[in-house]
């Protein structure tokens, strides 16, 4: 997959087949879009092309919600979507002034001008342009003047992305990992660089790397503690290992600050200011309140003991 971010330096496409979207989480209702253009560039040899914008449009333009968390980061995305399969993906830098075009210029200046499309692929309540009042038939209407086919994304296919999404999200945040992982299709990953802690988990034999989130928009699970699985790069190699993650403010040790920490099981290196990657695979516990060290100490040998437990069982490779 090509990637590219700058407009004034797009290769001529062949025959392109063209959507538009965030793509957030390119989940498996995502994939069925992916599908269709896949299917529809077979038919005339041509070349799949993504538009997507950064930063995401919430951001921008502020009568809408710019509080909805990220399901996945824009680096991810590429890497998603390169998985996927797209030859290119074109990320256009979106801000006031693109958000004002209207759906004329929109259509005429930017998809035409830069993409020259053979067919536009996009839902039948796809909005565009100032005030978002462009819509699918001023998109069909100026194909037939500017020379492109423009095919409708099924209804169907559009709920289960507008559904998927929600329930992603909500799933995460409702301590349904294995449901949020379903619809994603791949397990839900975040990635974080380690930094110091208080050290307690240390002195109790559970070391933990305390992560300081990559992007400020991701989504973070809801309290808890989890099973996962943890990649480190170490040189050229990328190690996984089981673990458990604690997301919460520590009520036992009177925290306040909500942390992210991550006990590796057998793993002893010191890794602070490296990056790891941590894929949650299950839900173990929610957050609670101990009468004291002692008696967290003896929930955490429980906790590790039902994670491996749990990993096993979802075949997830240590």
């Amino acid at each position: 997959m090509q990637v590219h971010r700058n407009l004034k330096q797009l290769p001529t496409f062949t025959n392109a087949i063209v959507t538009i979207g965030t793509f957030d989480g390119v989940h498996v209702g995502h994939q069925k879009i992916i599908d269709l253009l896949n299917e529809e560039a077979r038919l005339v040899n041509g070349e799949t092309v993504i538009i997507t914008f950064d930063p995401h449009p919430r951001s921008v333009v502020k009568h809408l919600d710019s509080a909805v968390p990220l399901i996945t980061t824009l680096d991810e995305k590429i890497a998603l979507l390169e998985k996927a399969g797209i030859d290119h993906l074109v990320i256009v830098p979106f801000d006031e002034a693109f958000a004002n075009q209207t759906p004329e210029a929109y259509v005429a200046s930017f998809l035409h001008h830069y993409f020259r499309p053979h067919t536009i692929v996009i839902g039948y309540d796809h909005r565009f342009g100032k005030n978002r009042v462009g819509d699918y038939h001023l998109l069909e209407r100026m194909g037939k003047e500017l020379g492109f086919s423009v095919k409708e994304i099924p209804e169907a296919v559009l709920n289960e992305i507008i559904v998927s999404s929600t329930q992603i999200r909500n799933a995460l945040h409702g301590y349904q990992i294995e449901l949020a992982n379903a619809f994603l299709g791949y397990p839900f990953f975040f990635a974080g660089k380690v930094v110091l802690g208080n050290q307690l988990g240390r002195t109790i034999g559970f070391p933990t790397a305390n992560m300081q989130m990559l992007h400020e928009q991701k989504l973070i699970p809801a309290n808890g503690v989890y099973a996962v699985a943890v990649y480190w790069k170490e040189g050229l190699t990328k190690q996984r290992f089981w673990g458990m993650m604690n997301i919460g403010v520590r009520p036992t040790i009177n925290g306040h600050d909500r942390v992210i920490e991550v006990h590796i099981f057998e793993f002893d290196d010191t890794i602070y200011g490296q990056e790891l990657q941590i894929q949650v695979h299950a839900f173990l516990r929610s957050e609670q309140k101990f009468a004291g060290i002692a008696a967290l100490k003896e929930q955490l040998f429980l906790d590790a003991e039902l994670a491996k437990k749990t990993l096993q069982q979802l075949n997830i490779p240590a």
